[in-house]
């Protein structure tokens, strides 16, 4: 006997096998060269199926990223040494924020490969905001995030607050990012002998954690930088 139940579980899954089969083409592919045809073949559907469900490319494209996305954040939220962050100072907090990214690298090169993909299809493709606000609300909880730790580090005071909270969230975001999706995709310098990505990643994590670690601020005249000491 039919149920609304059953109904809504097999459109259910047939979103998420559209979503899969579309993942996997536009990683492998890229987004620009992937028709909304290419995803129905892939599934074995007609293309008024996939249609059916998401109206346009665009429509679809953000889908994807979203729902990736989502599943990568829901898995970082559960390997959390404290759930709800409580327990961590600042510092724990921002060096596991950090760690994220280098732990995407490890095990998540194909999504870090996506997103290249994916930046580069909204801005050719012109997404507006409005339509890109699914993906952006997801994004809102690596701000989230990012959020508690500035707060507690303005009282616990392991990690500096003297840079704006938006202004070192969107920097760190962007170093980590664009450098886990350059080793991702491989572009990068490769010596003679070779290199250690996942070291490389690491000294950029500890030059963070260097630059904004709280601490006795030294001017060093001589050498015409600042360094810091913990107190």
């Amino acid at each position: 006997m039919w149920t609304s139940s059953r109904g809504e579980k097999k459109i259910e899954a047939r979103r998420n096998e559209l979503l899969q089969k579309g993942y996997e083409l536009f990683t492998e592919r890229n987004i620009e060269s992937v028709t909304m045809r290419d995803v129905a073949n892939a599934v074995g559907c007609g293309i008024a199926s996939v249609y059916r469900y998401y109206k346009s490319k665009p429509v679809f494209v953000i889908a994807v990223a979203t729902w990736v996305w989502s599943g990568v954040i829901q898995k970082n939220r559960e390997k959390r040494p404290h759930p709800d962050l409580t327990a961590m100072t600042a510092e724990e907090i921002f060096s596991l924020f950090l760690e994220s990214f280098i732990e995407l690298y490890r095990s998540r090169p194909d999504l870090l490969r996506f997103n290249q993909f994916f930046n580069i299809y909204i801005r050719s493709a012109k997404i507006s905001p409005e339509m890109l606000k699914p993906y952006q609300d997801m994004i809102e909880e690596l701000k989230e995030r990012f959020h508690i730790m500035y707060r507690k580090a303005e009282s616990d005071r392991t990690i500096r607050t003297d840079e704006p909270e938006e202004e070192m969230f969107s920097t760190i975001l962007h170093l980590m990012l664009a450098a886990v999706t350059r080793y991702a995709i491989g572009l990068v310098y490769i010596p003679e002998n070779g290199f250690d990505a996942e070291k490389e990643l690491e000294k950029q994590k500890e030059a963070l954690l260097l630059r904004y670690r709280n601490g006795k601020q030294v001017k060093a005249e001589t050498l015409g930088s600042t360094f810091y000491e913990k107190p």
